[in-house]
């Protein structure tokens, strides 16, 4: 298994997308059923699972990396919980976070002031980014919308 992540890379278990939490999963259940292996016939048949599992991902991951439209489906598009201050109640019902975990998540950042929270956003991978301080550039909000509609 080192091997394999050595040669596709650390990607392979990173927090990216719905697919690469599967993956990392379905390799832990591999590798709990390689360690079990009784003869070689097994060991072979779990070690060739593996190779499967990371030469999918590689695949998708490279034609995500080729395609808007792939990489739109394989992927969910991050949602912004706060802006300006602003709690966004429709985003938090929606996505399921609550309050808590957003003011959790606030505290974590350091937050002293509502009012200077430019954006909270639910990303992608499921971790929550505060942009605070006095300006934020817009760029930084590229691909995240609001599930309100504004």
């Amino acid at each position: 298994m080192v091997l394999l992540v050595r040669i596709v890379g650390l990607r392979s278990f990173s927090k990216m997308t719905n697919f690469d939490f599967v993956m990392t999963v379905a390799m832990g259940s591999l590798v709990a059923g390689a360690a079990q292996a009784t003869d070689w016939l097994a060991f072979a048949q779990t070690m060739a699972a593996m190779v499967g599992l990371f030469a999918t991902q590689f695949t998708i991951a490279a034609i995500r990396k080729r395609s808007d439209g792939i990489e739109d489906a394989l992927s969910n598009d991050p949602v912004i919980l706060m802006r300006d201050g602003q709690i966004i109640e429709t985003a938090l019902a929606q996505t399921r976070v609550s309050h808590s975990d957003l003011m959790a998540k606030l505290r974590e950042a350091n937050v002293l002031d509502m009012g200077e929270v430019r954006a909270v956003v639910l990303e992608n991978t499921g971790d929550i980014s505060v942009l605070h301080g006095q300006h934020l550039d817009d760029v930084l909000l590229q691909g995240a919308g609001r599930i309100d509609g504004q």
